[in-house]
């Protein structure tokens, strides 16, 4: 007989509590900073953020949220330049001996 086993669906995160994620980095905060969390204000701030950008979603259109967000990140991105020349092993000068 066959036997499968059917793990229990991971529940999809809500924003009416804290996920374990967040719990865990609450902690970790806690511990590496010596800070105290307040949860239920990290909750209300946490609901506040959702109120915000679900009030700007609906102000705003979609090409006009497109150009923004670009705007955003290419500011926060610094493009970098690769020189792959550099990069490439450098060959040697003669060929290598025939095995």
């Amino acid at each position: 007989m066959i036997r499968r086993i059917i793990r229990k669906r991971r529940p999809a995160p809500t924003l009416a509590g804290i996920s374990l994620e967040e719990e865990l980095a609450l902690i970790r905060v806690e511990l590496m900073y010596g800070l105290r969390v307040n949860r239920e204000a990290y909750l209300r701030r946490k609901a506040e953020e959702r109120d915000e950008l679900a009030s700007r979603m609906r102000e705003q259109d979609a090409a006009a949220m497109l150009a923004s967000l670009r705007g955003s990140l290419e500011r926060a991105v610094r493009p970098t330049v690769v020189d792959l020349q550099s990069r490439r092993p450098a060959r040697p000068a003669q060929d290598p001996e025939p095995a």
